[in-house]
């Protein structure tokens, strides 16, 4: 795997992207291009990616609007940007780097040791040993949001949620991101539903096809978007989800 892309979705992050960790960041022996899309922020986020960019001008890309169109557009304009320039491996990223730049070789790793697997996804698994800084009111709300979406999906997942995600290049892999999504808070779990629909066995093809990466180190980084109230989109929109997928959802085969 020579070629990794990493999407970095921006709104208003000029206090929170790291110039020097996006400059330094390195893949051993294998090129990394990140490719930022800067969706209408009103702060100084696009001058900040500039600073990044001159810092490894041959391997940073710039996806401007002039207007916000949220972070489910931002990722997937970002990733069919990054599918046209061919790696091996595409991605997503948060810009506020809770999940840190280090955590990315154990995804390559994955993708590299197991070539059924085409979807590696970030889990913030609170074990021993392990550095995951969560607050309570986001760890127990997303559990039971993880539950709903497991049922819903038929499949044992853990984190939907994590900003930190990694696609193997493979055919099927733009049909993912082709149409926009229908949800803007949860567009993750649509991808896996998009996944389940694609796939001919159904969630158990998927199933094998995903792995969920326990995370190392993960915080909670000051200045998040999110607010209490977006537990209760997130469930509209889950329930939004499997309306319209539901058919490929309900017809998948059974189990041994």
């Amino acid at each position: 795997m020579d070629h990794v892309a990493l999407v970095v979705p921006c709104y208003n992050e000029q206090t929170r992207l790291g110039v020097h960790e996006f400059q330094s960041a390195q893949l051993a022996q294998r090129r990394l291009e990140l490719v930022f899309v800067d969706d209408g922020s009103r702060d100084a986020t696009r001058d900040v990616i500039r600073r990044i960019r001159e810092g490894r001008p041959h391997d940073v890309r710039v996806v401007a609007y002039d207007e916000n169109r949220g972070k489910a557009e931002a990722v997937r304009r970002g990733i069919l940007e990054a599918i046209r320039r061919h790696p091996d491996a595409v991605g997503y990223w948060d810009a506020d780097l809770s999940t840190p730049l280090s955590e990315l070789p154990g995804f390559v790793k994955i993708l590299e040791d197991q070539h059924g697997v085409d979807l590696v996804m970030g889990a913030r698994v609170k074990l021993m040993g392990r550095d995951i800084r969560r607050r309570a009111w986001r760890h127990y709300p997303g559990r039971v949001f993880a539950t709903a979406v497991s049922l819903t999906l038929g499949l044992p997942v853990y984190d939907t949620q994590c900003g930190a995600k990694l696609f193997r290049m493979t055919p099927r892999l733009p049909q993912l991101f082709e149409r926009p999504f229908v949800s803007r808070w949860i567009f993750d779990v649509e991808i896996l539903a998009r996944l389940i629909a694609l796939d001919a066995n159904g969630s158990d093809g998927a199933e094998r096809a995903i792995v969920e990466y326990p995370l190392d180190h993960w915080a909670d980084v000051r200045g998040t978007k999110l607010q209490a109230v977006d537990f209760l989109r997130a469930v509209v929109e889950l329930a939004l989800i499997r309306r319209i997928y539901g058919h490929a959802l309900r017809h998948k085969p059974s189990r041994a």
